[in-house]
């Protein structure tokens, strides 16, 4: 996605602090990238994507109380290279299991959505077309839903049975090797100064040495895009799977019969293990038949249905209030969920 149009009052900004470019145009051709990210022009943009949704919140409210101000002073620390991730404030979600979010303060988020308008573009021409996370026009419902015609697909309209092996990678986020994403991350970025800025905020948290990226940073949906990409390239040229989809660290793909799904599994978690530094989580490998059902991302796919998880269901159906009733019903609508939908505007309509 490329930087939209700067905020309407974004010229009178430039006129008073006297013109738009950043202050380190003195710096080579080498660091163009750099000097994208720190323009005072992509700072604005970061900062209108990153408020939305957010402009009631404290943190917030108290940064744009001073925005010229605090945006031209972040533009010149990153300029001149004085730019340090600050540390992460740490708190608990269950979504519905229980996650650690580590939340980084308003500066460095307009910094992680600076990096994240200019870099994205350049991995997301390269990523594979069924990977559905964190992406433009993608999602959790397109990723269901493209799985159902998959397996449509491959069973030659539900005539012959169709295996699914469904996967997930344990401990993920938590998993991921800096020096192997950096590595990554260095094969389209030639520039060395966003090099520099990538790596003080890949190294700005850490699960144990080395190791791990935190839940909740912008900039760390697009890393794992980057890191799993390696595993969709290997799926896909090397073991030559037609039917896969992944969701960030589940994916599922299909095979012929329950021993080529055995085969396919020992060989990803050896690809895993090796080049990666990560493992399949032991528990959630599964093996199913679309008739026995495929339970992906929340959802329970069948020849004639796709249904919620009944995990799911049981969570709408206990958590639903007039305040996140749209969402509940989101998840209905792209299941055949007609009653769970009823049930959940009668308990609250009231």
């Amino acid at each position: 996605m490329s930087p939209g149009p700067p905020p309407s009052n974004f010229r009178s900004f430039l006129i008073v602090r006297g013109g738009g470019r950043n202050r380190c145009l003195h710096r080579s051709e080498n660091n163009e990238l750099f000097l994208q990210i720190t323009s005072i022009e992509n700072l604005f943009i970061a900062w209108e994507r990153f408020r939305k949704g957010k402009r009631s919140r404290q943190d917030v409210m108290l940064f744009e109380c001073h925005l010229e101000d605090n945006l031209f002073a972040l533009q010149a620390e990153l300029a001149s290279g004085a730019y340090q991730h600050s540390p992460y404030e740490r708190f608990t979600i269950h979504d519905p299991k229980q996650r650690t979010i580590h939340k980084a303060d308003v500066k460095d988020r307009v910094v992680h959505q600076a990096i994240v308008n200019i870099i994205e573009p350049l991995f997301e021409k390269r990523f594979i077309y069924d990977s559905y996370s964190c992406r433009v026009g993608k999602g959790t419902h397109a990723a269901v839903k493209r799985l159902r015609t998959f397996l449509l697909r491959g069973s030659t309209n539900n005539t012959k049975i169709v295996y699914a092996l469904k996967c997930d990678i344990q401990k993920f986020f938590a998993s991921v090797n800096h020096q192997k994403l950096l590595h990554l991350l260095e094969r389209h970025i030639y520039d060395h100064e966003t090099m520099k800025l990538l790596t003080g905020i890949v190294e700005s948290f850490s699960t144990s040495p080395g190791m791990g990226i935190p839940l909740g940073n912008l900039t760390s949906q697009l890393f794992a895009n980057v890191y799993l990409h390696e595993l969709d390239w290997y799926v896909k040229q090397e073991l030559k799977i037609r039917y896969y989809v992944r969701y960030c660290d589940d994916f599922a793909l299909l095979a012929e019969s329950p021993e080529e799904c055995g085969v396919l599994t020992e060989r990803i978690e050896t690809f895993l293990n090796n080049h990666l530094h990560m493992h399949l989580h032991p528990n959630k490998v599964h093996v199913r038949t679309w008739r026995q059902g495929v339970d992906f991302l929340g959802y329970i796919l069948l020849p004639h249905a796709t249904i919620l998880r009944p995990s799911t269901e049981r969570r709408a159906l206990r958590n639903a209030t007039t305040d996140n009733t749209s969402s509940y019903l989101g998840l209905c609508k792209h299941a055949d969920a007609h009653l769970v939908e009823k049930m959940i505007r009668n308990m609250t309509s009231g």
